[in-house]
């Protein structure tokens, strides 16, 4: 069993009374027993040394000496020569309880990935480049000023806002300036900032792409403003069909649309654009995987267009790990106050020392090096993902491969969506489908969104052998109902 790291130096939370009648080396066996059964104090744990205990306490030591001695004899203490004292791992009484689970909630079971998981939108996380991220790490703690450890300001740390502004104007062509980014935790938190912004200037609804990121309609229902779906076609969004929305703000990803990848075309971003201005309306650009592309040109960000009615949302959860929780926003100058005191008045601010080392990341060129080292991986990865359905699954047809981490695949008429999935994740195989993605429309074909970040070149062909199965034992789709718009 792995040795607990508390030092013989550590404090205990022990409570005594000094009006009690009862012997003070009692009352300490009294709480440690106690505390050892209730599981408080679990097997292994390494007690203070009786002189640390003794200080804590203001006891002489000898009391402490005579209270761990007393519970070694009971066997609810270990001491060895030399070492700790520590609560020990079988205890003859049989009084106490085993080490407890470490479960989160009550009840509450996490859903175990499959074998191989074709989850959109996961970066390969055992590629993170650690010692790049410890190098930008140590720099921080040792040369950052102490007053950064504060609370920052609720936009965020400035070398990061410095740093961001400068990659974004330089890689994605936006017009960002520091003093108007934001930083955040991820688009989820992004979008739920701007979400209640909306609501409190007396917004009333929020269109959406229609397939697109399921989490808009939750964010804008959770805060008590409608969802209009929007459609999407080859194009990216169907600007007329907004326009006739009656909308305050929509939620677009013009430069790789998720899931279908389409590249929203120049007509429809100025349209886009114009539609805006004209409803002095804002709109929510989710830049999410733009870093990776494969076949084609890299394609500006909106944001150049319009900073004043474009709010530019991006994140390291693509491209670095999920797990580090960093976003930013490029927020229009009138808006800047109200989405930096939501944040403020939400959490108090991201972590401060995550976004000093991005921020020296950035600087440093190691972003730029990271991306240009992964690149090649993803391709190969998409490139063997669509040899594999030209080989197993002929019948899908495959879109938005020049970019970013995910295929979409269309299924051939009457597929029944629903059932290849159920299939495919019984035999070991997750994906998602249409359904997954907030898709209301009824006169279409489903589809399946392979996701190629986080599996590896054999489980590719694997995979796609697995849902080619699943797909020949699925059957056709039932008929569909109408679903209101």
């Amino acid at each position: 069993m792995p040795r607990s790291r508390t030092s013989s130096g550590g404090e205990l939370l022990v409570e005594l009374r000094r009006d009690d009648p009862t012997p003070l080396h009692r009352q300490l066996e009294r709480e440690l027993r106690s505390a050892i059964r209730s599981g408080r104090l679990e097997a292994d744990t390494a007690l203070p040394s009786s002189r640390a205990l003794a200080s804590q306490l203001s006891l002489s030591r000898g009391v402490i000496v005579e209270a761990y001695e007393q519970l070694v004899a009971e066997g609810y203490l270990a001491s060895r020569p030399g070492g700790a004292t520590r609560v020990a791992d079988n205890v003859g009484t049989g009084q106490v309880p085993s080490r407890p689970a470490r479960a989160s909630l009550p009840g509450y079971q996490p859903p175990e990935d499959p074998p191989i998981n074709f989850a959109a939108g996961r970066p390969d996380v055992s590629q993170f480049p650690r010692q790049a991220w410890m190098k930008s790490l140590r720099r921080v703690m040792n040369e950052t000023p102490s007053e950064r450890l504060t609370y920052l300001d609720p936009r965020g740390a400035p070398e990061l806002r410095i740093a961001l502004a400068s990659y974004l104007n330089r890689v994605r062509g936006t017009i960002a300036d520091a003093d108007t980014i934001v930083i955040c935790n991820g688009f989820a938190q992004a979008q739920r900032l701007v979400v209640q912004v909306v609501r409190e200037a007396g917004g009333g609804r929020i269109a959406a792409e229609d397939p697109g990121f399921a989490e808009a309609a939750t964010a804008a229902r959770d805060h008590g403003l409608e969802i209009a779906p929007i459609r999407v076609d080859d194009e990216g969004l169907d600007v007329a069909m907004l326009a006739r929305a009656g909308a305050d703000a929509v939620v677009v990803t013009p430069a790789h649309q998720f899931p279908t990848g389409a590249v929203l075309s120049a007509e429809r971003r100025a349209a886009l654009v114009a539609w805006a201005k004209d409803r002095d309306a804002l709109i929510l650009e989710d830049d999410y995987d733009a870093e990776y592309r494969y076949d084609r040109e890299p394609i500006g960000a909106l944001h150049g267009l319009a900073p004043d009615h474009v709010i530019y949302t991006g994140s390291a959860s693509k491209t670095l790990a999920p797990g580090l929780r960093l976003g930013w926003m490029l927020v229009p100058p009138r808006l800047v106050e109200a989405i930096a005191l939501t944040k403020e008045h939400l959490d108090r601010g991201s972590p401060s020392l995550e976004q000093l080392a991005f921020a020296d990341f950035l600087e440093r060129g190691e972003f730029d090096l990271h991306l240009r080292r992964m690149r090649p991986i993803y391709r190969r990865r998409r490139d063997v993902l669509l040899r594999a359905l030209r080989e197993h699954l002929p019948e899908v047809r495959p879109v938005g491969a020049s970019a970013g981490l995910h295929v979409l695949a269309w299924l051939p008429d009457g597929a029944d969506e629903a059932a290849i999935l159920r299939l495919a994740r019984e035999a070991g195989v997750g994906l998602f489908g249409l359904a997954s993605h907030g898709w209301t429309q009824t006169d279409g074909p489903g589809a399946l969104d392979f996701g190629y970040g986080s599996v590896t070149e054999s489980e590719i062909v694997e995979g796609v052998r697995i849902v080619a199965d699943a797909l020949r034992r699925s059957g056709r789709a039932p008929a569909r109902e109408e679903t209101a718009a």
